[in-house]
């Protein structure tokens, strides 16, 4: 399914990691806004991957195919947070979602990079892959427009759970974007499984970064 040929991209900002366990701050621009970004190293979520500023940059470039003013956007693995401001800057009414140890730091950097723009105030939730779906996110009343997902697929033991959730938010007229950094013949795994299970198609590429931006919608049939 994946047939359509990709826009070939690169990444403009620069990324590099930082080897230090303090708080560091990276500054990056979008959509006309300074954004800035507190890190730690401490959690693989409190770091900017290279998937988050692919599709950062690709929504900020692409605002008439997603157009995302006042839509309901559900990040989830939101990290940092920067792709969930970035939605946010655009207009959406957006829930960043992540696991209890990263929210503080998700919190702080969502609520400073958007408390003096005026658009819908974003909300910072608890989502652990594949538990308490049904009661914290009761499909009757949260239906989303748009699924965000960045370099949520490498080595771990939760792909299964991440396959379940997306399938679990991703309803008809949902569009799931998903941006990774393609390093694993895993990552390629999780890729044939979400093909077996949506329409998958390949928006961008950036092959600097290996980074790959996919568009996954339910299927009609």
């Amino acid at each position: 399914s994946l047939t359509e040929s990709p826009v070939i991209l690169k990444i403009l900002q620069n990324w590099a990691p930082r080897v230090s366990h303090y708080f560091d701050k990276e500054h990056y621009t979008y959509v006309g806004h300074q954004i800035v970004i507190q890190e730690s190293i401490e959690h693989f979520g409190a770091v900017v991957w290279p998937g988050a500023l692919a599709l950062s940059q690709y929504l900020e470039s692409n605002q008439e195919q997603f157009n995302l003013k006042d839509k309901k956007v559900l990040e989830i693995g939101a990290g940092t947070g920067l792709v969930s401001i970035v939605a946010c800057i655009l207009g959406a009414y957006v829930t960043a979602t992540d696991l209890p140890e990263v929210l503080e730091n998700l919190s702080y950097n969502i609520s400073r990079n958007t408390q003096d723009l005026t658009m819908h105030k974003p909300q910072v939730r608890k989502l652990v892959w594949g538990e308490g779906l049904n009661e914290d996110f009761p499909l009757s009343t949260h239906h989303y427009d748009f699924i965000l997902a960045t370099d949520v697929v490498y080595h771990h033991t939760a792909l299964d759970s991440l396959l379940a959730t997306m399938a679990y938010f991703c309803k008809p007229g949902t569009v799931l974007l998903w941006a990774n950094k393609f390093r694993f013949s895993t990552d390629y795994e999780f890729l044939d499984k979400l093909c077996n299970i949506f329409k998958v198609t390949i928006l961008a590429e950036f092959p600097e970064s290996n980074v790959k931006l996919l568009k996954a919608t339910v299927r009609e049939d």
